[in-house]
C-alpha cells in the first residue's frame, strides 16, 4: 500500500515538474480547470466557523510526547480527523471542539492560494494556512473520519497544541508537510499511534482509526505538555 502511495506522489510531482518547465502546458490546463470547478462546486465556509490563531512558540520535540492513559468515559471535547474530496487526491484536516456545540473549529494545512501554489509545492515548500478551506464544513463531502473523546482538562492541552502548530507551520509541500502528516503530528500529541504520512487522506484517516482500535476515548498523562 505504502509503495503504491509512493507511486501516486511521484507521479504528481513528475507532473508538476513538467508543468513548471514548459512542457506540461496541456496537464497544467487540466488541473487548473479541476481546481477551478472544485473551487465552484464547494461551498464556501460557514461565517459561524473559528480559525484558531497563536502566536509563535517553540516546536515540540518527538521524545516529549508521553503516552496516553485509556478510559472509557467519553470526555465532553473532541477531536475528529477528517478527509474529504478535493481537485486532485483529497485533503485531511481536523474539526474540533464542545460535544454540545454546534459551532466547530477547522484545522489543517493547505498551500495558500489558488492552482499555482499547489503546483509548485509539489516541488518546492510554498506559503501555507492552517484554518478552514473550501469544503472542510461539508458532510457531502467527506470520505473519512476517527473522532476521539477528551476530558476538559486534556482538551485545553490539545488545543493549545493545535494552535501552537497552526502558528508554527508557515509552509507547505506536497511530500513533506502536508495534510496528512499536519493532522498526524496532533494524533502523536494525544498519544495516538500514526501512520506513514505519504497516503491519500481518505487512506490516512481509516489507517489513524485501524491503528488505534478505532478507540473513541484518550486520556493525557498529568504532566503532558508542551514547550511555549
Amino acid at each position: 500500500m505504502i509503495r503504491k502511495d509512493l507511486q501516486f506522489f511521484a507521479g504528481i510531482t513528475a507532473l508538476a515538474a513538467s508543468i513548471v518547465l514548459g512542457t506540461g502546458s496541456s496537464s497544467a490546463q487540466y488541473l487548473a480547470a479541476r481546481a477551478d470547478q472544485q473551487q465552484d462546486t464547494l461551498p464556501k465556509a460557514k461565517p459561524g466557523a473559528r480559525t484558531a490563531t497563536a502566536g509563535p512558540i517553540t516546536s515540540l520535540p518527538t521524545s516529549d510526547v508521553k503516552p496516553v492513559r485509556r478510559s472509557s468515559v467519553r470526555g465532553p471535547y473532541y477531536v475528529d480527523f477528517r478527509a474529504r474530496t478535493a481537485a486532485s487526491y483529497g485533503h485531511a484536516f481536523i474539526w474540533y471542539g464542545k460535544v454540545n456545540e454546534r459551532q466547530v473549529e477547522v484545522a489543517g494545512l493547505h498551500p495558500a492560494g489558488d492552482t499555482l501554489p499547489y503546483i509548485l509545492g509539489h516541488l518546492m515548500f510554498v506559503p501555507s494556512e492552517t484554518g478552514a478551506s473550501y469544503g472542510d464544513l461539508d458532510e457531502q463531502y467527506l470520505t473519512a473520519n476517527y473522532r476521539v473523546y477528551l476530558s476538559e482538562a486534556d482538551a485545553k492541552k490539545v488545543f493549545a497544541y493545535i494552535k501552537h502548530l497552526q502558528a508554527t507551520s508557515p509552509l507547505w509541500n506536497a511530500e513533506t508537510t502536508n495534510c496528512t502528516a499536519f493532522i498526524g503530528r496532533i494524533a502523536s500529541f494525544m498519544g495516538l499511534k500514526v501512520p506513514f504520512h505519504l497516503q491519500k487522506p481518505e487512506e490516512y484517516v481509516n489507517e489513524l482509526k485501524a491503528l488505534n482500535g478505532g478507540r473513541k476515548t484518550v486520556q493525557l498523562n498529568p504532566d503532558q505538555d508542551f514547550d511555549h
